[in-house]
């Protein structure tokens, strides 16, 4: 069952929430948008927000209740050390060979060594490996835009994307290898899963690659729903979600 929370102040779209524990969280969205709970989400708070330019916010992702980083539109991002109290921007470097840092920067996660790792546009991946202070590009050797990743309890990290795109690496990023997922609707998220990988994506796609496997098991949904997001609760049993809200993991 799902209720509205009681105290939003804005009428922003909204495109991610993370949170540090059970009751501190952080969403993000248009007009660069920032808002956090201190309730388990009832109720929220505005910590930023920027009216002169719509430059919105993609993907949010605190790793401690002090410390996280959001990242969107035109390589916007912004950093906190204080709980949200403060953002700064942070400065991105220029991709190889091109002019200005203007990649949009859709999702923002981190490996259980503590690096950070951004997907974004043609085939590019951002790393930081102090926290966020720094990045570099990993080019994964694809072209197109890359919505979805995650870092595996097996030490990989699996990025995916446009027309079914996916690419993983063992060694942090340094290299990467092209999977087959014998799809070609876009992924929208990638999960982790008590036994493997889940993804889901446009046209009804359900992704799952079990543990221990090179292949995937690949089902579209009959309804076709757009699917953008995919959580594991506490049974280990997929939440699904999509333009029509929560649907029912099948």
């Amino acid at each position: 069952t799902w209720h509205q929370a009681h105290e939003v102040p804005v009428s922003a779209t909204l495109s991610a929430v993370t949170f540090a524990d059970a009751q501190r969280g952080w969403a993000v969205g248009q007009w660069g948008v920032i808002l956090a709970t201190r309730d388990g989400g009832e109720t929220w708070q505005k910590q930023r927000m920027d009216l002169s330019v719509d430059q919105p916010l993609f993907s949010v992702l605190f790793t401690s209740a002090q410390d996280g980083i959001a990242v969107g539109l035109w390589s916007l991002m912004l950093a906190t050390h204080d709980g949200g109290k403060t953002w700064t921007k942070v400065t991105v470097p220029k991709p190889p060979g091109a002019g200005r840092a203007d990649r949009n920067l859709y999702h923002v996660f981190a490996d259980k060594q503590g690096a950070l790792y951004i997907d974004s546009e043609q085939g590019m991946v951002l790393k930081s490996t102090d926290g966020g202070a720094t990045w570099s590009y990993l080019a994964t050797g694809g072209k197109g835009t890359l919505w979805a990743g995650v870092a595996l309890p097996d030490g990989r990290i699996v990025v995916g994307g446009l027309l079914g795109s996916l690419y993983q690496s063992s060694d942090g990023g340094a290299t990467w290898t092209s999977l087959n997922a014998n799809t070609k609707s876009s992924i929208a998220d990638l999960v982790a899963t008590g036994n493997g990988l889940l993804g889901v994506g446009l046209d009804g796609l359900v992704l799952r690659q079990r543990e221990g496997s090179t292949s995937f098991e690949v089902h579209q949904r009959e309804d076709r729903a757009t699917l953008t997001a995919a959580l594991i609760d506490g049974t280990g049993k997929p939440m699904l979600f999509s333009q029509d809200g929560v649907l029912a993991a099948r």
